[in-house]
Formats: C-alpha cells, structure tokens, sequence
C-alpha cells in the first residue's frame, strides 16, 4: 500500500506543550460535535408537541447525518490545500449560525433546515480536527494522546442523552441549542489560538468543485437508503429502489470525473493506499452501533429494566471502549506496528459478540453487559488504530483528504449496523430472543471481514517524527 506523493512543507518537531495547546483546542470541537449527535434525541417528543409535526421529525436527526458525512471528506481536502484553522473557523460561525435558526425554529421544516445547516459546519470539525493531530504528533506518538479522545467521544455519549433529557424536561428543548453557543464560542476561541502556524500541509491549487457537489449527493443518497429504508420506506419498495439507483449512478460518475479531473478531489492512488483500512473501519463501526443499538433494547426488552438503568448500564461498554483506545495508543507507540494490533483487537471483539450470538441471554443482565463490554474493549483498539493508520498512509499534502475518507466509511459503517440490527430485529422478533441473536451474529461476521482483510495487509511501521516520508 503506497500513496502518492504530494511535497509539502518542511515538518518540526513540536514539544509535548505545543502539542498539548493544539490538542487542548481541538478537544473543544470534538466534544461540541460528539455532544449534538445525541443531545436532540431525548427531545424528540417534546419537539413534536412543541411544533406540531410528527409525521417527518425524523428528518431532524436525519438531516444532520446526511450533511455531516457529505461534506467531511470536502472539508478534509480544503484543509490540506487551505490549512486546518482557514477551513475550521468558518465552519465553527456555519454550526454557531445554525444552532440559532434551530433554537427559533418554528416549524419542523425549519429545524431541519437549521440541523442540515448545522451539519454543514459540523462536517469540519472531526475531520479538520483529527488532521490537525496528524500535523503536530509523529503516528508512534500519537496513541500517547488516543485515550483523551476515546473519554471525550466516551463522555459525550453519556452526557448527551442524560443533559438533553434534563433540558428538556426543566426548561425547553429550545435550549439545547442555545447551550451550544457558549461551548461553540469557547472552542472557536481555543481551537483558532491552537491552530495558528499549523503549516499548510498541500500545495494551493484549484478546487474540484464538481467532485465536491457529486460526492455529496451520492453520499446524501446512499445515507438516505440506510437510515430511511425499513421506517419511512419498505426495503423493498420502488422509493427504496430509486435511492439505491441514484446513490450507484453518483459514485459511478463521481469515479469517471475523478478520472478527468485536473486537481480531483479524491487522487487514484490516495483511494488505493487507504481504501482497504478505510473499509476495515466502516466495518468496525457498523459493529459498534449495532451493539449500541441492541444492548438497550435487550436489557428493556427482555431484562424489564428501565430506560434509565439500561442507560447506566452502556457505562461499562463506553468505559471498556476508553481503555482499548489507551492500550492500543501505547502498544503501538512501543512497538510501531499496526497489522498485529488490528488483529488481537478485531479477534477480540468477536470473542464478546460470538457468544452473545450463539447464546444472547442468561438469567442475569450482567452476562450481555460483561460481553459487550469485552467486545468493545476491542472495538475502542480499532477506532483510534485506523485512524493512525490511514494518516500514515496519505502523502503529507494529502492527511486531511485521508482522515476525511476514514471518516465517511464510519458514517456509512455506522449507518449501516444499525440497519442491519433493526433488520434483524423485525425478521427474528425481538421479544423471543432471535432478533438480538442475528444481530449480535451479523455484528461479529462484520468484524470477520475485516479480519479478513487485516491478514491481506502488508505490515506498516509508524514513523517516530512528523515528516513528508510514508510508513515503511
């Protein structure tokens, strides 16, 4: 696996200080983005009284996913050519713009407006952020930092639902995005201080603007028939059927202007070198959501906990998620090797959800909830592990285009477990236990392909400094 080489500037070496005040300021962003993913959701309810509008509050969660993981690749590429804080800061005043259209929403159309607008700003700030890493932490340094970002990805998980739910119970789901302005103010304020003399990792050049609007729609598509087929649509249904043919017809143009492109938006051999670790964590990811997906419902449904308890009991999975981040992060930065941590995490994970498939209940909640916490001990090794790993990949100009791409296969990824897990639901009937069955089952022959994929892989030794080179 080899990149094309794209010249860039001439790297240094930055202290753990320097380092520390970019992380610091990105940390902001991160948490901002991970917390208004789940935030909204408790308020569903009361947003539909409030406005009137049952029928397409779907929309509402939907349009944010859609947006966001169009634009992620685009923004990963500008910030190559443009550098990381040009491209962010914008975005950041694009979310700030949007969480004000959604507080003063009237109507269910408007708040959809103002959630795909927020998506639109917050496209960059995973994708800018986690290139902004890559261009201050040498690859083998970088699981020294990996266990900050799985607890944040982690304590947003837990806080969203719990603050939203508080909101709106004690003052108005109004105020959800009204919270996000003094949060998205502090990381605007810290993420453009930490950001500034990041050198600009590409060559300036033309923007491909028609890759950019073909990407988005194919992705727009393709997203659509994953979260909409089964709830608003039969899967097999010609609605169903035109989305699928309008998300294949874009990616099949999308290919042959990307071909004809004098500066495409997505290089031949970038797409070579990370498509394979790219796939491997969309993967990772449809198993991850689809064990967030079944886990509550299972200790609901069959367990008779409530609502709440079940919420606390995701605490062990997200805590194990934290360490398997820690562990790889120091694992790799001892060794600099990838291909044997990809492995022992990917056959770990499936040694949680095997067992949780072929036998998916015991007498006592704590027999899925120790296994899925073991499952996701090594899905929290892959997260960060791929994320290195296609960084390393890409050419120096050409980080933030790969984390984008990375980035995208996870929405996808995640889109599509839970898909397949509320497939698996309705065909195997929850309440008798066949449903979680095929999808624990569905989730672990996810992490088998990309075991599969793992052994194919040349081994990739991490570099010890941030350069142009590539891993050998």
């Amino acid at each position: 696996m080899s990149a094309s080489s794209s010249a860039g500037p001439e790297r240094r070496d930055y202290s753990h200080g320097e380092r520390l005040r970019v992380i610091t300021g990105i940390l902001t962003c991160i948490l901002l983005v991970a917390l208004d993913q789940s935030v909204v959701l408790p308020a569903i309810p009361q947003i539909a009284a409030g406005l009137h509008g049952m029928a397409h509050l779907s929309w509402v969660v939907s349009a944010y996913l859609l947006t966001t993981t169009a634009t992620t690749p685009i923004y990963g590429k500008l910030s190559d050519q443009l550098g990381r804080r040009a491209v962010l800061a914008p975005a950041l005043l694009v979310f700030l713009a949007a969480c004000v259209v959604c507080a003063m929403a009237d109507s269910v159309l408007m708040l959809t407006l103002g959630r795909a607008l927020q998506g639109l700003g917050g496209g960059a700030l995973a994708a800018v952020s986690q290139a902004a890493v890559a261009d201050v932490v040498p690859p083998r340094e970088r699981g020294r930092y990996q266990g900050w970002f799985a607890s944040t990805w982690a304590f947003a998980s837990i806080a969203g639902p719990v603050v939203g739910g508080f909101v709106t119970t004690h003052l108005s789901w109004r105020w959800i995005f009204w919270g996000n302005l003094p949060l998205g103010a502090l990381a605007l304020g810290l993420s453009t201080r930490a950001l500034r003399g990041l050198p600009v990792a590409g060559a300036r050049g033309r923007i491909d603007y028609a890759g950019a609007l073909l990407l988005m729609s194919a992705i727009a598509a393709l997203v659509l028939g994953l979260s909409e087929g089964g709830v608003d649509f039969p899967w097999l249904s010609w609605p169903e059927a035109g989305i699928a043919t309008a998300a294949l017809l874009g990616f099949a143009v999308l290919a042959g202007q990307q071909r004809m492109a004098a500066a495409p938006l997505l290089p031949g051999p970038l797409l070579a070198s990370v498509s394979r670790v790219s796939v491997v964590g969309g993967l990772v990811a449809a198993a991850m959501f689809a064990a967030i997906f079944l886990l509550p419902l299972q200790l609901q449904w069959v367990y008779g906990e409530s609502a709440a308890t079940a919420g606390l009991h995701l605490v062990p999975m997200l805590f194990a998620s934290t360490i398997g981040a820690f562990a790889a992060g120091q694992v790799t930065r001892r060794t600099g090797l990838i291909r044997p941590v990809l492995a022992a995490a990917l056959l770990l994970a499936m040694a949680g959800f095997v067992p949780m498939g072929l036998a998916p209940h015991s007498a006592y909640p704590a027999y899925p909830v120790a296994l899925s916490a073991l499952a996701t001990l090594g899905l929290g090794a892959l997260m960060p592990t791929t994320l290195v790993t296609v960084q390393s990949l890409a050419g120096s100009g050409e980080v933030g285009a790969a984390t984008g791409i990375l980035l995208v296969a996870r929405a996808m990824g995640g889109a599509l477990g839970a898909t397949l897990a509320g497939a698996a639901l309705t065909l195997g009937g929850a309440g008798g236990g066949g449903g979680f069955r095929w999808g624990y089952l569905g989730a672990a022959l996810c992490l088998g392909l990309a075991l599969a994929l793992v052994a194919r892989m040349p081994e990739i030794s991490l570099r010890a400094s941030v350069g142009t080179g590539k891993p050998t």
